[in-house]
């Protein structure tokens, strides 16, 4: 089975995860460090936990999700993968950090491209990558079947739903995405989203504002 560890990052408490599997393989998803204590903390969580990193996995590439991408990478000589939709975010990520007062010391370099259906592999364990537009145009979830568990970026979180009006966003692309990819999961799959607390897709599906009209 795999595990998911979770860190909350930078000033957009923005969480990041790692998952490992038992033959101490794991990946790094939404790498958001975002200074040298940052970096410690998870460098000796993979370190103490004697786990090698195999990939950088994005559900997205806003700035808040990859600025701790590049540390990673220098660190363990690991790809970075991302949906190539949101290349455009990564092309531009330098004036987004400006933006929020943020300094970006080097831009990632993606080294390969997900898609929709790809089952990406962790020693004996996968994960499916399934695409979820609308906060970004190229935003993905990973789902993990055995654990009923989902990684879900900044698509859906408990009690709201991702941003839409960033460069890219759109609403009823979102909503889209969250009924057609998301709902259909198993009522008690775990949603583990890009901020805030955990949540489940039952209790999405009653509580959530955003479905309540439909």
């Amino acid at each position: 089975m795999l595990k998911v560890q979770s860190f909350t990052f930078g000033p957009f408490q923005e969480n990041t995860y790692v998952v490992s599997n038992t033959d101490m393989q794991c990946w790094i998803i939404d790498p958001g460090m975002n200074s040298p204590a940052e970096n410690k903390t998870i460098l000796d969580y993979i370190n103490n936990n004697k786990l090698v990193p195999q990939a950088i996995i994005n559900t997205h590439g806003h700035i808040d999700h990859i600025l701790g991408v590049d540390f990673i990478k220098d660190t363990y000589k690991v790809p970075f993968l991302l949906h190539n939709k949101d290349q455009f975010l990564i092309d531009n990520a330098a004036a987004s950090a400006a933006m929020f007062g943020l300094r970006l010391n080097k831009i990632p370099a993606v080294d390969g491209n997900l898609h929709d259906a790809q089952i990406l592999q962790l020693g004996k364990e996968s994960l499916q990558v399934s695409f979820t537009p609308g906060h970004s145009p190229g935003s993905v979830v990973f789902y993990y079947k055995p654990g009923k568990w989902v990684i879900g970026g900044d698509v859906l979180f408990a009690g709201s739903i991702g941003r839409t009006d960033l460069p890219g966003g759109n609403f009823d692309t979102l909503i889209n995405s969250i009924k057609t990819r998301l709902f259909i999961l198993e009522p008690d799959t775990v949603v583990y989203s890009g901020h805030g607390p955990a949540t489940t897709i039952k209790n999405e599906i009653a509580y959530n504002p955003f479905f309540q009209l439909d």
